[in-house]
């Protein structure tokens, strides 16, 4: 007998194939987005991820922005903003902005890794104003509280008070969700009474320990009186199996570099990939790709289907955030993501 099917959500990473600028790519992402809609997808969240030649996805406020004016009823928003990387007051007033935009249609994602390395780390907070690792609890409150119709109030050392609001009139706020990979922010979204979703399409280890420690430590809030939670998988869908393992290989390879610390170039096609592979073989590229593809869905649709939904069951959950990393054959137009395409119609409904 066959489980419920989880709704369906996507994360987009608006990735750069070999060819491609990031116009085209931002268009194909934008169009994945209105087709998302269409299908009746959940929501869509953009991430941000700074210099990397393969990821356009720098900034999630404006791609947000650029989707909610192209689609009609799902929800848009972050996977995460990195909220290290910002002043507070900056992403609250972003995320008032594009909830006065799109009302109701809003959801705000934080994380508190940087998205880059170290170097791009000192240049986005080479200006002082960006958040503290160390403060991020009381940063999550401070953008909460200032993302409400009565904001926040300031207090100073004298005694005064000073009210601060995202946006001068709100008529609703953003929903907040807290994004991890580790126990840190599932014990924090847990005290805070947060919705919250481990990162499980960039580590499936510790999946299990984070959902039971924001599932049992959970202290209810006013906005959300459960805990709450969805999945994310890194998903390849085809009409064959051997399509979808073709098309799963470029962001395989992608995936070793960062692995193995090798530069990193755009997303080679399907055909680059297999040649590059072909003429090096190398036995620590196969075992991260084997590794990588045991906490992947890849092959026809029927059969990711049935795995996504005992995917869900198994862990608790009635929605899968879906990461389609189907790469691309080098004849397919540089403005579309046909892969990527096929994979959510192939998994809608």
């Amino acid at each position: 007998m066959s489980t419920a099917s989880p709704a369906l959500s996507v994360l987009d990473l608006v990735p750069v194939r070999t060819g491609q600028t990031s116009a085209q790519a931002m268009t194909s992402s934008l169009a994945l987005a209105q087709r998302a809609d269409e299908l009746g997808f959940r929501r869509y969240w953009f991430a941000e991820h700074h210099n990397m030649p393969a990821v356009a996805s720098t900034t999630p406020p404006v791609l947000i922005a650029a989707a909610a004016t192209r689609t009609r009823r799902i929800r848009v928003g972050s996977g995460g903003v990195m909220l290290p990387n910002h002043a507070p007051l900056i992403v609250a007033e972003q995320f008032a902005a594009l909830e006065a935009l799109a009302p109701g249609r809003i959801d705000l994602g934080i994380g508190r890794a940087p998205g880059s390395d170290p170097v791009i780390t000192q240049l986005l907070r080479a200006s002082g104003t960006a958040g503290d690792v160390e403060r991020f609890p009381s940063h999550v409150q401070d953008i909460a509280l200032m993302l409400q119709a009565a904001g926040a109030t300031v207090q100073f050392t004298s005694g005064g008070e000073y009210q601060v609001h995202s946006t001068p009139a709100a008529e609703g706020a953003p929903e907040i969700w807290l994004l991890g990979s580790s126990d840190y922010s599932a014990q924090l979204a847990a005290s805070l009474g947060l919705p919250y979703v481990f990162a499980n399409h960039f580590s499936g280890t510790g999946l299990d320990r984070a959902l039971s420690l924001y599932r049992s430590a959970y202290r209810p809030s006013e906005a959300h009186p459960e805990p709450r939670t969805f999945l994310t998988a890194n998903v390849v869908a085809a009409p064959t199996a051997e399509e979808a393992e073709a098309r799963a290989l470029p962001q395989l390879r992608m995936m070793a570099r960062l692995r193995l610390n090798r530069p990193l170039v755009p997303l080679e096609t399907v055909e680059e990939a297999r040649a590059a592979l072909a003429a090096a073989p190398d036995p620590q590229e196969e075992q991260i790709h084997a590794a990588a593809k045991a906490n992947w869905f890849v092959g026809d649709a029927a059969s990711v289907r049935d795995e996504l939904a005992a995917f869900a069951e198994q862990h608790g959950v009635d929605e899968i955030m879906l990461s389609p990393v189907a790469g691309s054959f080098a004849e397919e137009p540089l403005d579309e993501t046909r892969g990527r395409v096929q994979s959510l119609e192939l998994l809608a409904g």
